[in-house]
């Protein structure tokens, strides 16, 4: 029913998390992005963004042709409304679940991963670029732990796509130079849902597909951070 476009990335995994919390059929196709793949034609007929995750579905609600979708908040909504989970019909729990969704995808992880290139995969470090991004994700942080602190997840007693969306971005806390121990609500939140026998399913396809995630090679650093508009193909 679904096809899925993927790689081991935060983002990636959103798109797992919740294919096997509702056990909607899907093929998974590895996308490696370090080998640029990310570029086949084939996928950017499907992403022309050239970013996994997307998706093809081949059951649409109205019963029409196979729906591409790409970017993950995007494949997230389409499937919650799709299997009618994670994602309230209540007009207000509707609005909360949706605002922390695009606060997921404007502010933590475009802001975690712009602390991850600087203090993991800049060719030279660059100390203001590290303090502004590790200070952002700290801030980032620490408004998603107020937010848990009288609730189970992020809307309340209910785990929503908003979670999904969230916790694959805290997973490489370490990586951002953040301690989990600052932050109590979020932790326990986060414990939680890595309990879900969901959560591991999809990290153990994450595994199986990219076991050692070795050190990036300077070919893989070269199609990741070396595009430009010239790297986009023309019709």
């Amino acid at each position: 029913m679904i096809d899925l476009y993927y790689w081991t990335t935060p983002n990636g995994h959103k798109i797992t998390l919740f294919l096997e919390e509702t056990g909607l059929p899907y093929t998974l196709h590895p996308i490696n992005i370090g080998k640029g793949e990310q570029f086949q034609p084939d996928f950017l007929r499907i992403a022309p963004n050239n970013r996994i995750p997307a998706i093809v579905d081949h059951a649409p609600a109205d019963g029409g042709e196979a729906v591409p979708i790409f970017e993950s908040g995007a494949i997230l909504l389409y499937l919650a409304e799709k299997t009618g989970r994670f994602l309230s019909t209540d007009l207000r729990q509707r609005v909360d679940t949706l605002q922390w969704l695009f606060w997921q995808m404007a502010g933590l992880g475009p802001m975690a991963g712009q602390n991850h290139h600087f203090t993991q995969y800049a060719p030279e470090p660059v100390p203001y670029a590290i303090d502004r991004y590790v200070k952002e994700t700290a801030r980032l942080y620490a408004v998603l732990d107020r937010r848990l602190a009288d609730r189970a997840f992020i809307v309340g007693d209910d785990y929503t796509i908003a979670d999904m969306a969230c916790y694959p971005w805290i997973v490489p806390h370490e990586r951002q130079r953040q301690h989990l121990d600052d932050f109590p609500n979020l932790k326990r939140w986060f414990h939680a849902i890595g309990r879900r026998p969901a959560t591991a399913r999809a990290y153990d396809i994450a595994q199986r597909i990219n076991p050692n995630q070795p050190p990036m090679s300077d070919e893989a650093r070269k199609v990741l951070f070396g595009q430009d508009a010239g790297t986009v193909p023309k019709r």
